[in-house]
C-alpha cells in the first residue's frame, strides 16, 4: 500500500501501518457514497483484495473484536481466523469475538459460537439475561454490563481491565460503532472508502447513521491501495 499523508511512501506493510492500536478502534469499509453494505447486504463485495488485507491486519493487532447482534444474526460472521504469517506476528491465537447483544436472540448452534478457536464471548444486561433462556455458554464467556440496557463504558472496562483485551476493535454493524463513537468510547475510526457509488437503494446500510450529533475528528494517515482509500481518523475521547 502507498502512504499519501502525513509523508508519502510505496510499499508500505498494512501491520506496520497499524501497529500503534489504541485502546479502541472502529475498523469500517464504505463505499464513497457512504454504504457499508453491498446489494447482498454484507460487506464482501465493496473493498476487495486490499481491504480484506487491512481487516485481516486489524484483526491480528487487536485483544478483541466487538460486533453488533444483528451481525451476528446474518449468519455470516465465522470465528475469528489468522493466516500463518499474521499469527506468527501476532504470537498466538486469534482474538475472541464479542457479540454485544441486548435480547440474547441469538442462534447459539453458529460456527461463531460451537467452532471458535478462541472462544466466543457474549455482551449483555441483567435484565436480558433474566428475561431470556439462559445462553448455552460457560458463564465465563458472559459479560453482564448494565441492568435494564447494556452499559458499553462497562463492558469496554470489563474487557480492558478485567479479562486483560487492552486494544479493542470494533467492526460494526452501524449501530454499535455509531453507539461507542457517541458515548466517546472510541479512539480511532479506520475508514476504508472503496471506489464504488451503490445509491440508496434496499439493501443499503449508510455509515454511522445513528450517530444523533456531530462528532469532530482529525486526520492521522491516509493510505491507498488497488483504488481504496485507508484513512486513519482520530477521535476525541469522553
Amino acid at each position: 500500500m502507498r502512504r499519501l499523508l502525513p509523508e508519502p511512501a510505496s510499499g508500505v506493510d498494512p501491520w506496520d501501518a497499524y501497529a500503534d492500536a489504541p485502546a479502541l478502534r472502529v475498523g469500517m469499509v464504505m463505499s464513497a457514497d457512504g454504504s457499508v453494505t453491498d446489494a447482498e447486504g454484507w460487506t464482501d463485495g465493496l473493498g476487495g483484495a486490499a481491504d480484506f488485507r487491512v481487516f485481516r491486519t486489524l484483526r491480528a493487532l487487536t485483544g478483541a473484536i466487538l460486533v453488533g447482534a444483528a451481525t451476528a444474526r446474518t449468519g455470516r460472521l465465522g470465528p475469528a481466523r489468522l493466516r500463518p504469517d499474521l499469527r506468527e506476528r501476532r504470537g498466538g491465537p486469534p482474538a475472541p469475538i464479542v457479540v454485544v447483544s441486548r435480547s440474547l436472540d441469538l442462534d447459539w448452534t453458529l460456527p461463531l459460537f460451537t467452532a471458535a478457536e478462541t472462544p466466543t464471548l457474549v455482551v449483555t444486561s441483567k435484565a436480558a439475561l433474566a428475561s431470556a433462556a439462559a445462553p448455552p455458554l460457560p458463564p465465563a464467556r458472559v459479560i453482564v454490563a448494565g441492568d435494564d440496557d447494556v452499559d458499553l463504558r462497562a463492558a469496554v472496562r470489563t474487557l480492558r481491565e478485567d479479562l486483560g483485551h487492552r486494544h479493542l476493535l470494533c467492526e460494526g454493524g452501524p449501530t454499535l460503532a455509531a453507539a461507542l463513537i457517541g458515548a466517546g468510547l472510541a479512539d480511532e475510526l479506520c475508514l476504508n472508502v472503496a471506489p464504488a457509488l451503490l445509491g440508496g437503494g434496499p439493501g443499503h446500510t449508510r455509515a454511522l447513521g445513528g450517530l444523533g450529533a456531530e462528532v469532530p475528528v482529525r486526520l492521522a494517515a491516509l493510505y491507498e491501495d488497488e483504488g481504496v482509500l485507508f484513512v486513519r481518523y482520530l477521535l476525541p475521547r469522553a
